[in-house]
Parts: structure tokens; C-alpha cells; sequence
């Protein structure tokens, strides 16, 4: 089974050379998504084992992943591994890959175990997404001790540390671009089961991961816009109903989202990226944010 990792490069530094660092024995790829502070530069000086594809323009999470996922398996992978590149993935990732890849013949997608910096507290170890409602709920164990060491099914994976196979990738295809960024990897997931293919945690794949580095960190508003958006529109694409409920459950997304913007270091400009957000789901306006 061969496997190779993809990184998306979005605002360079230091975090997109420590992702790549941590690949080996896993080759890679580094997909840059028009950076502008010469980051580029750097990893193809620094490291020349490392494929790099520029992109030229920012194409969001799900156009940039998908140029790199299409070169891995251009190059004979049977599963591409996407890495975001404000994670780093921990020894041991590869066999556990292909441990699972075997013991779940079914398997389109294989989630790691993420979790945050300090390697002991779950960020990501499963997850459902009721597309009735559109929520997602909260991640098992996120924010809690590592005690997760079972492989199974669960309904969704995490963009942040996830593998999928050639095979999946020709049946389902690869992330809706439409999306831009955020709520793909849900997207993926559920057309991934509707297609019979099984979503697999993968415990002993692990990463640890920092989180919307790419989108500006905790401070930013960006994160909202997308996930608010997308969400709405995930869930209208797998769950049509009816014109009042789907008012209903609408309603529901732009709520839970405005209830984080309480703690926001930016509540206004938070609780503006939310309405946004749910205008353009309605008008159904998708991709790159005007």
C-alpha cells in the first residue's frame, strides 16, 4: 500500500516546514495556495525530497488539497494523506494507515486521531453530523484526555488529519471546491457513506494540530463566515425538506453559531460573519467569499 502526504501551504512559516518534516518515511507533497511571504522558496531550498506545486492563487482549502490529492495518485498512491499545515504528524502514522486500510476493505476515508499541541488533549477522536438539524455536535472527547485507542466507524472525518483512497476518490470524487474552505471534509464524509464506503478513526494515526492557523487563528472571523455558510449548505445538499423547515434549520445553524461569537476577542465583526454567512447560503452563493 502506498501512500503519499499532501500539505497545503496557505500562509507559510515555520508550521508548513515542521508538517512536512514530520512526514518521512511518507513522501510528500507541498501544494502551495499562492502564498506571498516567499514560504515556497523556502521549502523548495530546504527541502528538495519534498514535490512542490504553486498554485498561483489562492483556491481554498478544498481546490488546493484536490490539485495535491490528483498528483499523489497521479504517482501511483493508493491512499493520499492530507496534513494541514499547522500539524505534524507522530511516528508510527504510516503502518497505522495501512493496518486499517486492511482491516476495513470498505474504507474511503481514514481519520487520525488529532490531537491539540501539548499531545494529550483530544481535539478530534470521531464525530457525527446530523444533516436533519445541520449539526455536527461536539467532537468525541474534544477537550478531554486521550483515552481512545479502538478502531471503528464513526460519521465524519477531519480535514485536519485524514486519508483517502484512489479507489473512493474515482466512486465519490474529491472535496466540493464550491465550498472553498470549511465543512468540506463533512461533505466528503457523508458522500463517502451514501456510496456504501466506510468512514474508519484510526487511533494510533495521530497528529497534533494547532487549528485555523490557516484563517487567521482564534481572533479571526473567517472560520465563521465558512463554517456557517457551509453547513447550511451541506446540509441542504443530504437533507432537503421543506421550505419551513428548512427555514427552521437554517435557524438552528445561524444560532449555534452566533452563541460562540459570546467569547469572540471580535464578537461584532463575529456576529457580522455569521449573517453573513446565512445570506449568501440563501442566496446560494458559494466559493471564495466576495
Amino acid at each position: 500500500m502506498k501512500i503519499i502526504g499532501v500539505v497545503l501551504n496557505w500562509n507559510g512559516g515555520d508550521d508548513t516546514r515542521a508538517a512536512l518534516r514530520s512526514l518521512p518515511p511518507i513522501e510528500a507533497i507541498c501544494v502551495d495556495n499562492g502564498s506571498a511571504d516567499g514560504s515556497d522558496g523556502v521549502v523548495e531550498r530546504e527541502l528538495p525530497d519534498v514535490e512542490l506545486i504553486r498554485n498561483g492563487a489562492n483556491l481554498g482549502f478544498a481546490g488546493g488539497v484536490n490539485v495535491g490529492i490528483r498528483r499523489a495518485f497521479e504517482r501511483g498512491a493508493d491512499w493520499a494523506f492530507l496534513l494541514n499545515n499547522d500539524a505534524v504528524a507522530e511516528p508510527g502514522l504510516e503502518d497505522a494507515l495501512a493496518r486499517a486500510a486492511a482491516a476495513y476493505p470498505l474504507a474511503g476515508l481514514l481519520a487520525c486521531k488529532v490531537l491539540w499541541e501539548d499531545g494529550k488533549t483530544v481535539q478530534y477522536a470521531g464525530a457525527e453530523f446530523n444533516a436533519t438539524v445541520g449539526y455536527s455536535g461536539r467532537r468525541t472527547g474534544f477537550g478531554g484526555p486521550d483515552t481512545f485507542h479502538e478502531l471503528r466507524l464513526v460519521g465524519r472525518a477531519d480535514g485536519a488529519a485524514l486519508a483517502i483512497s484512489r479507489e473512493a476518490a474515482e466512486r465519490v470524487g474529491l472535496f466540493d471546491e464550491e465550498l472553498f474552505a470549511y465543512v468540506e471534509d463533512v461533505d466528503l464524509s457523508l458522500r463517502m457513506r451514501a456510496a456504501g464506503l466506510a468512514v474508519v478513526f484510526v487511533p494510533d494515526a495521530v497528529v497534533r494540530h494547532k487549528g485555523s492557523a490557516s484563517t487567521g487563528g482564534s481572533a479571526s472571523t473567517t472560520n465563521l463566515y465558512y463554517d456557517t455558510r457551509n453547513t447550511i449548505a451541506v446540509a441542504e445538499k443530504h437533507r432537503p425538506l421543506p421550505i419551513g423547515l428548512r427555514g427552521v434549520r437554517r435557524g438552528i445553524v445561524v444560532a449555534a453559531h452566533l452563541a460562540s461569537c459570546v467569547t469572540h476577542p471580535a464578537r461584532g465583526a463575529a456576529v457580522r460573519a455569521v449573517l453573513a454567512g446565512w445570506r449568501d447560503a440563501r442566496a446560494g452563493r458559494l466559493g471564495k467569499r466576495a
